[in-house]
């Protein structure tokens, strides 16, 4: 019964209410309606562009586009050091032993053209003294397959055998509480 009260306040309030884009989808592209994704049309002509009075000619931007830039650089290192998974020996072994590493079985897994929202990649970083914990051990992110948006969990063999972590279990956990409060499969 509440639920049947609460589909109808939402389909009335969906009335009210237009999309919050300002060009109109193409055909291929379908949007699913759920209040969240609408908005009044006075709040959707003031948030679609911002006013700023940031100065690129100034020399406090130029020195924070320096600094930001430095910064940015050292992530992307480091990102890319921990998609790479466990150490080369690792990796040469699961591969010699004709297995997928973990982030191609994702590439396979997912629909081609989507993309794959990583979760939680900087887990286990620095965490335990002495030890290379990348990403936590574990891949955790949302992608499509086969059309339906899922949560994906992926065990890196490659980390230290598969070894779970505390952090690999914390890490495992809120994808799954992801995806309880989004009904993701």
């Amino acid at each position: 019964m509440a639920v049947t009260s609460r589909l109808q306040s939402l389909h009335k309030l969906s009335q009210f209410l237009r999309p919050c884009y300002r060009y109109p989808p193409t055909r291929s592209l379908q949007i699913s309606r759920g209040a969240a994704t609408y908005c009044p049309p006075n709040q959707a002509n003031a948030i679609s562009i911002l006013n700023s009075t940031v100065d690129p000619g100034s020399s406090d931007y130029e020195e924070n586009a320096r600094q930001m830039g430095e910064v940015m650089a050292k992530l992307e290192e480091l990102t890319k050091k921990i998609q790479e998974g466990g150490p080369p020996k690792a990796r040469e072994k699961h591969i010699a032993r004709k297995k997928m590493l973990p982030r191609d079985r994702i590439t396979g897994l997912i629909d081609p053209g989507t993309s794959f929202l990583e979760l939680s990649m900087l887990a286990g970083h620095n965490t335990y003294p002495g030890e290379d914990v990348p990403a936590g051990g574990i891949i955790t992110g949302i992608g499509v397959v086969e059309g339906v948006t899922c949560m994906i969990v992926a065990n890196d063999s490659t980390v230290k055998g598969g070894t779970y972590y505390p952090i690999t279990v914390k890490k495992h956990l809120r994808a799954q509480a992801i995806a309880q409060e989004n009904n993701l499969p």
